[in-house]
């Protein structure tokens, strides 16, 4: 059987370098350690954006603003992405790229507890990306049932967890009780009778929850 990583080193070369803001971002995000979603993850919201063509998206994760200017790049004009984060400083630095952007009126940053906020919103997404704390997840997939419309699209990064959540051998101690709630996670979405999901082995794992 082929690692899944050359698989991933073999998609990244076959996929188109950003430019402008997009790869500033990179650069920035690989030069200070902060995380963003893979390459090959990038490309997949993309076509998941073009493809549902979503007017209300919701991003659970903030951090640099990359991935909400990334879906910004393919969204229709009369689109709009509320984004959570609870980090001043990511969201100090978000707003810096997401005006520099000209996005302002696209991407709306709502700061706090992602459960707290989620808690309080009361409109209906098409879309929803959920790339926050891992162990968090089943905490946060009530929230995101209800608020994600009939024939929306739940997409949930870093599933897989660096292989962790398929293989009890690479599990890290400190790990443990991560790589738990994230399994019962994808067990959730995987068995919840609202939902249709697949897990794809890309980047650190994706899944894509259809609601029925």
């Amino acid at each position: 059987m082929v690692s899944i990583d050359y698989v991933n080193d073999y998609i990244r070369k076959t996929i188109k370098k950003n430019d402008g803001i997009l790869a500033e971002l990179e650069d920035f995000a690989e030069k200070n350690h902060v995380p963003i979603v893979h390459p090959e993850v990038a490309a997949l919201l993309k076509v998941m954006t073009l493809t549902l063509k979503p007017k209300k998206v919701l991003e659970i994760g903030t951090a640099i603003g990359y991935s909400s200017i990334l879906i910004s790049s393919v969204l229709d004009s009369d689109g709009k992405i509320d984004t959570i984060d609870r980090y001043e400083l990511m969201i100090n630095r978000a707003k810096d790229k997401i005006k520099k952007a000209n996005l302002e009126n696209t991407i709306n940053i709502l700061y706090g507890d992602a459960l707290e906020v989620l808690k309080l919103l009361d409109k209906k997404y098409d879309m929803i990306f959920l790339d926050a704390a891992k162990g968090k997840y089943p905490e946060f997939l009530p929230q995101c049932l209800r608020l994600l419309r009939s024939g929306g699209m739940l997409i949930s990064d870093n599933v897989l967890y660096k292989g962790m959540i398929a293989n009890d051998e690479l599990i890290v101690r400190r790990k443990r009780t991560i790589v738990n709630r994230l399994r019962n996670y994808l067990d959730n979405i995987c068995n919840n009778e609202q939902l249709e999901t697949s897990i794809i082995p890309i980047g650190d794992g994706v899944a894509l929850s259809y609601k029925k």
